[in-house]
């Protein structure tokens, strides 16, 4: 019999409720994208996290707006969604305090609890408002819903996060590991530094470019000086958004260059000479 355990996590919540944030503080690198763009998070993310002899397993999911959503475009996301909840044996419900919504978080609640799994509250970005604000929340959710324990953090502050992964190791279970143990996530090296050009074009044109955009690396080499060569490719729906993204004589792509070579460096621990190319989809 093993002597390893695993647990695995839905990480549900209101989009920019800080779940890709919490996801990268737990697990230590950038694995998620992290903007104020509606639902950059396009599919479920896993991050893996080794404490000891367990397992923690963590779903990114999109954000949970599209739980009951009929909405035709949103149908991937709402797979997604479902399917990283179907996948866990525990739901962590991520509330950003500040823009907590009582009326939502009942309409959302309910609908996850006809599926009968444990669910932890977990407010988040508690360093922003005060205690007295928060209780309120708690007092009304525990007095209408079967939640199985309530946790105040900070990711990006990174608070109250060991306390939220000391209580969540308690449900693990006997089982072998799925993931190697110096795994972090299950997606590769080319799906991460897309999702960090994602990022940085999403940073200066969030409000004029779609998240959806299609991003392929076409080239990632190690050169001799362990400097690394990666070619991108940025598929574009309609050509104007390509005048968008390069800028007046072409400023905006080299900001947007430059602060995704820069992430990139800091993930891969090497030079990064990036290369971009905008294409019509």
């Amino acid at each position: 019999m093993t002597n390893k355990k695993i647990v695995k996590v839905a990480l549900v919540g209101r989009t920019n409720a800080g779940k890709s944030t919490l996801i990268n503080k737990i697990v230590g690198e950038k694995i998620s994208i992290q903007n104020k763009k509606i639902n950059t998070t396009q599919v479920t993310i896993l991050g893996i996290k080794n404490i000891n002899k367990t397992q923690l397993i963590f779903y990114d999911t999109p954000g949970s707006n599209f739980l009951k959503s009929l909405n035709k475009d949103s149908k991937n996301l709402k797979m997604y969604l479902w399917s990283g909840i179907d996948e866990s044996d525990i739901i962590a419900y991520l509330i950003d305090v500040k823009t907590a919504n009582i009326k939502f978080l009942n309409d959302q609640l309910n609908k996850l609890q006809e599926i009968k799994k444990k669910i932890i509250i977990v407010f988040n970005k508690i360093d922003l408002v005060s205690k007295k604000q928060i209780l309120p929340l708690i007092n009304q959710l525990d007095k209408n819903f079967e939640i199985d324990s309530f946790f105040t953090i900070s990711a990006t502050k990174n608070l109250g996060i060991n306390y939220l992964l000391d209580y969540i190791k308690i449900f693990s279970y006997s089982s072998q590991w799925i993931f190697k143990e110096n795994e972090i996530t299950n997606k590769d090296d080319n799906f991460i530094i897309e999702e960090l050009l994602r990022e940085s074009i999403l940073t200066y044109l969030h409000k004029e470019i779609p998240y959806n955009l299609t991003i392929k690396t076409t080239d990632f080499k190690i050169l001799k000086n362990t400097d690394i060569k990666i070619k991108q490719k940025i598929f574009i729906k309609e050509s104007r958004y390509k005048k968008i993204i390069l800028g007046k004589k072409g400023e905006m792509i080299k900001k947007i260059r430059e602060n995704a070579q820069k992430k990139m460096s800091q993930i891969l621990n090497a030079k990064i000479h990036l290369y971009i190319e905008i294409l019509n989809a």
